[in-house]
């Protein structure tokens, strides 16, 4: 914690000419764009891993239709699949996965009032007028909605429901062009309804920004508008 408080702390001083009083909100979007960098080659393999399973959609369907009675002999011939071909069904998780440590420590570092028996002094860094360390309940006690602080936050949920727009319409329409989940014909009704409900979860990151410190909402964010940039780099 104290050497990551540091880290944040030089990276705020670097970018004081440039942001004055947010330098501190810079300096953590440079940082989530610099862990997002780092992972981007998993990013990349994780695109063709998705490219090479829908290659192998065909057979994977042969495959249903030949085993619909014995789901064990289907889960065990898939995974051989995809053993021969290389291609492994997690690998679209692994970018997601790395990132969440940096989260967290960016989360308590912004929830702790101490750091290393000191002060926190991160906690006295400012958005404009809203405290890193504070949350939207904060913004609304202080001012409402349409408060100091409150704009501030309307400008992330602004941006985040921009970003979760364009998520949700591409994943619409890569939905749109993949098959149902099926089994001997007929859809698998609880896969069916994943399907349906997986588009509107871009949308949940707004829950996530109005309830974390804003220091953490700003890695959110960040990081949620690097990802739709980067899928339609990588999916285009």
């Amino acid at each position: 914690m104290s050497v990551f408080a540091r880290l944040v702390e030089h990276l705020a001083d670097l970018l004081t000419p440039l942001f004055h009083a947010s330098a501190a909100a810079a300096a953590i979007v440079l940082f989530t764009a610099l862990v997002r960098l780092l992972v981007h080659p998993l990013s990349r393999a994780a695109a063709r891993g998705r490219r090479a399973r829908a290659a192998l959609q065909p057979e994977i369907d042969a495959l249903r239709a030949r085993h619909a009675r014995d789901p064990e002999r289907l889960q065990r011939a898939v995974l051989e699949l995809h053993a021969r071909e290389k291609v492994s069904p997690l690998s679209g998780c692994l970018p997601g996965l790395l990132q969440l440590p940096a989260f967290f420590l960016l989360y308590h570092l912004f929830s702790s009032t101490t750091i290393g028996g000191e002060r926190n002094s991160l906690l006295d860094h400012r958005l404009f007028t809203a405290p890193l360390g504070g949350r939207w309940a904060d913004a609304l006690a202080d001012g409402g909605v349409f408060g100091p602080a409150g704009l501030v936050y309307l400008g992330l949920f602004a941006l985040v429901a921009a970003v979760a727009t364009v998520n949700y319409r591409r994943a619409r329409r890569t939905m749109a062009g993949q098959p149902a989940p099926a089994v001997g014909g007929d859809q698998v009704p609880g896969l069916a309804a994943v399907t349906r409900v997986t588009p509107f979860l871009s949308f949940f990151t707004l829950v996530s920004v109005a309830f974390v410190p804003l220091a953490a909402a700003l890695y959110i964010v960040t990081s949620t508008a690097w990802s739709a940039a980067e899928q339609a780099l990588l999916y285009r």
